[in-house]
């Protein structure tokens, strides 16, 4: 396979150049900000924050980076470099999600990011290539949000509410990445920024949901909002 071949897959880009795609390009620049606001969100009161957000804000901002890359370049080595910083927050997020809401030790998150491995190679096989403009391959994380929501609900975590406003924004944000193409003759600059910036504040919201299950809970039973601390 040729790695430098030209991949053209969304209506704004018009021709193989290089700021072919400047609003999909600049778009990317809102990873930057949700990795950045991740940080400020679990900073703790000494001033550093801890793991947990260091890597899922690092993770967040090469998402940024790779979609840049890609519709930038728009080459397979682009495209595949985009797709692998995704599936590394897909993974990372779940891993600490099984860890930190669910209490699963090693070998049990081993086996649920194998077992979610599986159940995404199950929901999207019957799907041609390029169903959907390609989205198909999004419905595995957005049914997951949906489980990890319910799953963080019913044990009475404060990540519940961030994980399902994540999920609803994340299937609008779906949207827009799927009608991109169909609605280019009405609206040349595409739609696809829009899934940039909708899936900003998705990434943003599930992790700082998962930032919040370290908080502790009121009187009320209510999690108690600081400014500092947890993840």
């Amino acid at each position: 396979m040729d790695l430098r071949r030209s991949v053209d897959l969304y209506c704004e880009r018009t021709d193989p150049g290089l700021w072919s795609e400047p609003l999909n390009a600049a778009s990317n620049a809102a990873f930057l900000v949700a990795a950045a606001l991740i940080l400020r969100h679990a900073r703790a009161p000494e001033g550093g924050a801890p793991f947990d957000a260091r890597l899922l804000a690092a993770l967040v901002a090469l998402v940024g980076a790779g979609s840049f890359l890609f519709h930038t370049f728009a080459t397979v080595w682009a495209a595949w470099l985009d797709v692998l910083f995704i599936l590394g927050f897909i993974y990372a997020f779940l891993a600490r999600f099984l860890a930190r809401v669910a209490g699963w030790g090693r070998v049990a998150t081993v086996g649920g990011l194998a077992a979610y491995w599986l159940a995404a190679k199950g929901l999207t096989a019957p799907f041609p290539p390029g169903t959907l403009n390609g989205s198909t391959d999004y419905l595995p994380p957005l049914l997951a949000l949906v489980v990890l929501a319910v799953w963080a609900r019913g044990r009475g975590h404060a990540a519940a509410a961030r994980l399902a406003a994540a999920a609803g924004l994340f299937a609008v944000a779906l949207g827009f990445r799927t009608v991109d193409l169909a609605w280019c003759p009405a609206w040349p600059l595409g739609t696809h920024a829009f899934w940039h910036g909708l899936n900003a504040v998705v990434l943003w919201l599930a992790t700082t949901g998962l930032c919040a299950a370290d908080r502790p809970e009121d009187a009320a039973g209510q999690a108690t909002l600081r400014t500092s601390g947890g993840c």
